[in-house]
C-alpha cells in the first residue's frame, strides 16, 4: 500500500510540473509580392524595410514594405525568414539589444513606427 500511495505521490508531482507545449506547423510561407518600384525616402536616417510575410492564425499575411527609422541609432533590421522548419520574426539588432517588430504598430500612419521603442 505504501508504494502505491508513494507512486501516485511521485505521479501527482511530475504532473504538477510538466509542460504542455502545443504548436500548429503551416508551412513555408509563400512567394513574396514582386514590388515595381521602391518608393522614394522621405529623409534622411530613414531605412527601408522590405515587403514579407507573416503567420496569422493559420495561414500568412502580407506586410507591405515600408520606410522608418531604426528602433535607435545603431540599430540594423535582420528580415523575417522561415528555415523550412520554422519561422522567424524580423527586429531591429544593435548594441543596445533586440527589438521586435509590432504589428500593432502598422496601424499608424506614422513613418516613425518602429523608432524608439521600448528595448531591453
Amino acid at each position: 500500500m505504501k508504494i502505491k500511495v508513494l507512486v501516485l505521490m511521485l505521479l501527482a508531482a511530475g504532473a504538477v510540473f510538466a509542460q504542455v507545449s502545443v504548436g500548429i506547423r503551416i508551412g513555408a510561407p509563400p512567394p513574396d509580392r514582386v514590388m515595381r518600384a521602391q518608393p522614394r525616402s522621405p529623409g534622411a536616417g530613414y531605412v527601408w524595410v522590405a515587403g514579407y510575410q507573416y503567420p496569422v492564425g493559420n495561414r500568412y499575411q502580407w506586410h507591405q514594405g515600408y520606410w522608418t527609422r531604426p528602433a535607435y541609432e545603431g540599430a540594423t533590421w535582420v528580415a523575417p525568414h522561415h528555415d523550412g522548419q520554422q519561422y522567424f520574426n524580423g527586429y531591429w539588432k544593435g548594441d543596445r539589444g533586440q527589438v521586435n517588430h509590432d504589428h500593432k504598430w502598422d496601424k499608424s500612419k506614422d513613418k516613425n513606427r518602429d523608432y524608439n521603442r521600448d528595448h531591453k
